[in-house]
């Protein structure tokens, strides 16, 4: 795999809307699926795919109480703040390798 310096959206609208929806919980896998050879688009559907494992591992705590709920709430918040970041990197023609999410994606 390419490093995230070197992967850069070449193709047009159609490869940023793809990476887009990397970032929209399961639809992760959508561009997973369908362009994933694509650097770029597998780069983002990559780290969509760690963020929306995490926000369904995060639903599962609940069960666990009081603990479970920290947990949860604290994980909904980083998630959002980690989809934002990936949305604003994909306007920006960029493939920024998130914290914490950008290690576990290059292993997928």
């Amino acid at each position: 795999m390419e490093s995230p310096d070197t992967v850069r959206r070449e193709a047009g609208v159609g490869s940023q809307v793809m990476a887009a929806m990397s970032y929209l919980g399961i639809l992760a896998l959508v561009p997973l699926v369908i362009n994933g050879r694509d650097p770029y688009v597998g780069f983002h559907a990559r780290q969509g795919l760690v963020l929306w494992i995490w926000e369904v591992l995060a639903v599962f705590s609940l069960a666990i109480p009081v603990i479970g709920r920290i947990f949860f709430q604290t994980s909904s918040l980083i998630c959002f703040l980690l989809s934002v970041a990936g949305l604003i990197s994909i306007l920006l023609g960029k493939a920024w390798k998130l914290p914490i999410v950008g290690n576990l994606a290059t292993k997928l």
